[in-house]
């Protein structure tokens, strides 16, 4: 009976023991099973700030990127305005050149010739084509009347321009004083009015006037005056001047030789029996 108290009793012992041994077993399971989640937490949270970090970098060099992009874009717009800019002066420059070549061909044009109708055709081209004049008359100064004369007109009839005296209205003004006049009105008038012009330019030789250019409409896509139109009013102010003058005496001097040959070709021929 003793011996079997005796191994009851060690039974038991070594029941707790193993009760103990699993109690333990489980704690230990569970402080693991704690541990690792606390791992995995720390696992994240080291992930989260990683990832976090490489959020920040992407960030830095987005904003980097941006400014980059930015600086391209204000580059590109200096670039572009500069082009625009080379664009407009190479237009301005090739419009002067080709002014310039204008007038240098009028100029040439109205010294081409000692005849005097076609002197008067090339400055009414001049007018129309470089100026852009629809309406206008060419007046030449009468010195025995003191009148201005019309001599040639496009648009208008001559015979409905009337003689204009030095010193009347605008037209008269201009032939005295010798200074262009350029109306700050050139809109198109209902009706032409041949003593009104929008511009009056004078035809001098040096001081003296000789006639004068009255311009009463422009065609319809001319709507203002540009820095070749004044140049070519001064050229047609000296140059068709010269030009007209020139040709005028020359015509006249042709005109006396051909008729004092002719009267020496009378007194040549013998008379008739």
């Amino acid at each position: 009976m003793e011996k079997e108290g005796n191994i009851t009793k060690k039974a038991d012992e070594f029941l707790q023991i193993f009760k103990k041994g699993e109690e333990f077993t489980k704690e230990l399971l569970k402080e693991n099973e704690r541990l690792r989640f606390k791992i995995a937490q720390l696992e994240e949270a080291m992930e989260q700030s990683r990832n976090e970090g490489k959020v920040r970098l992407y960030e830095e060099r987005i904003q980097m990127l941006e400014k980059e992009h930015n600086s391209l874009l204000e580059k590109y717009r200096q670039v572009e305005e500069e082009n625009k800019d080379f664009a407009s002066k190479y237009i301005e420059v090739e419009t002067e050149n080709n002014n310039l070549a204008n007038l240098y061909v009028a100029s040439y044009q109205l010294h081409s010739t000692l005849d005097f109708n076609e002197v008067l055709r090339i400055v009414l081209e001049i007018v129309i084509n470089l100026i852009g004049a629809e309406e206008f008359a060419v007046f030449l100064m009468d010195d025995k009347s003191n009148e201005l004369v019309p001599v040639a007109s496009e648009g208008l009839s001559i015979s409905d321009i009337p003689k204009i005296k030095t010193g009347e209205g605008i037209i008269g003004t201009v032939a005295r004083e010798g200074e262009g006049y350029f109306s700050e009105n050139i809109s198109r008038a209902s009706e032409v009015d041949a003593r009104s012009p929008i511009v009056c330019i004078p035809l001098k030789i040096k001081e003296h006037v000789i006639g004068v250019i009255s311009i009463y409409t422009l065609f319809v896509q001319k709507t203002s005056f540009s820095n070749v139109d004044y140049e070519l009013f001064n050229l047609l102010a000296g140059h068709a001047a010269t030009a007209i003058f020139s040709s005028k005496l020359y015509t006249q001097s042709e005109r006396k030789l051909t008729t004092i040959q002719s009267f020496l070709d009378l007194l040549k021929e013998k008379p008739k029996r």
